[in-house]
C-alpha cells in the first residue's frame, strides 16, 4: 500500500497542474480579447469613464485655452495698432502731397 500512495499523489498533482494551466490559458485569451476590443472601441470606452459635462461655465478654465485667448487678444491688439499706424502714415503722406 505504501508504494501505491505516491503514485496517486503524483497523479493529483498532475491534474492540478493541468487545471492551473488551463485557467492561465483562459485568462490570457480573455485578456487578449479584451485588449483587442478596447483598441477597436476606445472612444466608446473613454466616453463611459469621462466626466459628465458641467452645467454652465467651468469655474476653473483650462489654462491652455485661456492662454490661447490671451495670445489671440494680443495679436488682435497688435493688428489694430498696426492698422492705425498705417492709416496715420497714409493721412500724413496725403497731407504732405497736398502741400
Amino acid at each position: 500500500m505504501g508504494g501505491h500512495e505516491p503514485e496517486s499523489l503524483d497523479y493529483s498533482v498532475h491534474e492540478a497542474w493541468n487545471e492551473a494551466t488551463n485557467v492561465y490559458l483562459l485568462v490570457i485569451l480573455v485578456s487578449f480579447g479584451l485588449l483587442v476590443y478596447a483598441r477597436k472601441n476606445k472612444r466608446k470606452i473613454m466616453r463611459i469613464f469621462a466626466l459628465p459635462p458641467t452645467v454652465g461655465t467651468n469655474p476653473e478654465p483650462n489654462f491652455y485655452d485661456s492662454l490661447q485667448k490671451v495670445r489671440l487678444r494680443q495679436q488682435l491688439e497688435m493688428y489694430s495698432m498696426a492698422r492705425k499706424f498705417e492709416q496715420q502714415g497714409q493721412t500724413e503722406s496725403v497731407q504732405l502731397s497736398m502741400e
